[in-house]
């Protein structure tokens, strides 16, 4: 992911074994790590049991919340691709029965959003 894309606020796919390597110890028993994105300083995780959200705050990046959504609590989402002269794609989550998403991301254009909405679509479909 290049610093400008970071800079942007876009995230960028990150490797399964880097994500294992930093956030294994959040995981729980039988949980395997599918898709997992980066931000400037924040990551989100899909698991084959839910969404991890993890926020790096303050300026030191000391504190960090770590935020479990069960694929459940989604009632819907949505994936907006990159047009022609746009650079990134963007995702809406909505849990519960909220009326405004209650996460969105936006990808570079190396990130494949379909692979996105095929991993969401499989677990909250279930």
């Amino acid at each position: 992911m290049g610093l400008f894309s970071a800079l942007l606020g876009n995230a960028g796919a990150v490797s399964q074994d880097e994500l294992q390597k930093k956030y294994g110890q959040l995981l729980t028993d039988g949980e395997t790590i599918e898709l997992g994105f980066k931000l400037l300083r924040d990551t989100f995780i899909f698991t084959n049991k839910r969404l991890i959200l993890i926020d790096i705050q303050g300026l030191t990046g000391s504190k960090t919340e770590y935020k479990s959504i069960a694929y459940k609590a989604i009632s819907r989402f949505s994936v907006e691709t990159a047009g022609t002269f746009e650079l990134d794609a963007e995702l809406k989550i909505w849990v519960s029965s909220e009326s405004n998403p209650s996460i969105k991301k936006q990808f570079n254009k190396s990130v494949n959003v379909y692979e996105v909405q095929k991993v969401l679509a499989h677990h909250v479909l279930k």
